[in-house]
């Protein structure tokens, strides 16, 4: 080999090189950006899994007679416009939902949410009835908006004052206690609204003459619920007096009250009107 090609091997020897480290370099980026994509859309993947599987809980919301349902935070209703109240009201009730927190009560407002307007709460002055909360502000203490949504007023009723104030607050009572006692609950309550009763106000807010509330746990799959059905008036009787099957309360009010659930377990949950499965301690 001659002097004068030195340099040219040299050359290429360096272009090769260079090349070889670039080629390298470059397939060294390659495979650490594939391990990234592939971590982002596999963690991508579980997060849809996990969201998937959420979606998938129980959905415990009944039927509508109205077609008109309203969402809030943390309580679904569907409202009656021509009662001007709620047909009913569903919620969860967690166990870390309980708590007392001493909020301040705001005014009753109408519901923004509602199309068809919600009733004014001057249909209740000097009515002779409380504005009866369906949803209880107590059972939404956990968190100042969700106590104050309760205050809409399509989430009250006419209620008799000794019953709003007796029999009706020591089943809500009753209700936080299973909660807790339960690891949480649905809640499903309201009147049965029928024509021809008693009215108040301009806008005819119905009266009703009896309030129901139905309650379910779901303990990793096996079920257990209770119902009630109570006169709207005073009462000093046990709690358990009350406790009706939820077929009853379903031909009064014309709701499937759990359709999700299947045909089976709501066969044989809303027939049954025992109540030996629930602590009344």
């Amino acid at each position: 080999m001659n002097k004068s090609s030195l340099p040219f091997y040299t050359k290429t020897l360096q272009k090769f090189k260079k090349n070889f480290w670039s080629v390298f370099s470059f397939g060294v980026f390659v495979v650490l950006l594939y391990g990234l994509i592939s971590t982002t859309v596999f963690s991508s993947d579980n997060s849809k899994a996990e969201i998937v599987s959420q979606n998938q809980s129980f959905d415990f919301l009944p039927t509508s007679t109205t077609h008109q349902i309203i969402k809030h935070d943390y309580f679904t209703l569907s409202y009656n416009e021509k009662y001007e109240q709620a047909e009913w009201v569903a919620y969860e009730l967690k166990k870390s939902y309980i708590r007392s927190s001493n909020f301040k009560r705001p005014y009753f407002m109408e519901d923004p949410k509602v199309k068809t307007g919600s009733a004014d709460w001057r249909n209740y002055k000097k009515s002779g009835y409380d504005k009866g909360h369906l949803c209880p502000a107590a059972d939404m203490e956990f968190t100042i908006n969700a106590y104050n949504d309760t205050f809409f007023t399509s989430n009250i009723s006419p209620q008799n004052h000794d019953f709003n104030s007796g029999v009706w607050n020591r089943l809500e009572q009753k209700v936080r206690y299973w909660a807790t006692k339960y690891d949480g609950v649905y809640v499903i309550t309201g009147g049965i609204l029928k024509p021809s009763l008693k009215t108040i106000g301009k806008e005819e807010v119905l009266v009703p003459n009896y309030f129901y509330k139905i309650v379910l746990n779901n303990s990793n799959g096996n079920y257990k619920m209770i119902a009630f059905l109570v006169p709207n008036m005073k009462s000093n009787k046990p709690l358990y007096d009350f406790v009706v099957s939820v077929d009853s309360i379903e031909k009064m009010t014309g709701i499937d009250f759990f359709p999700k659930l299947d045909d089976k377990t709501e066969n044989s949950l809303e027939k049954n009107s025992d109540y030996k499965a629930w602590s009344f301690n």
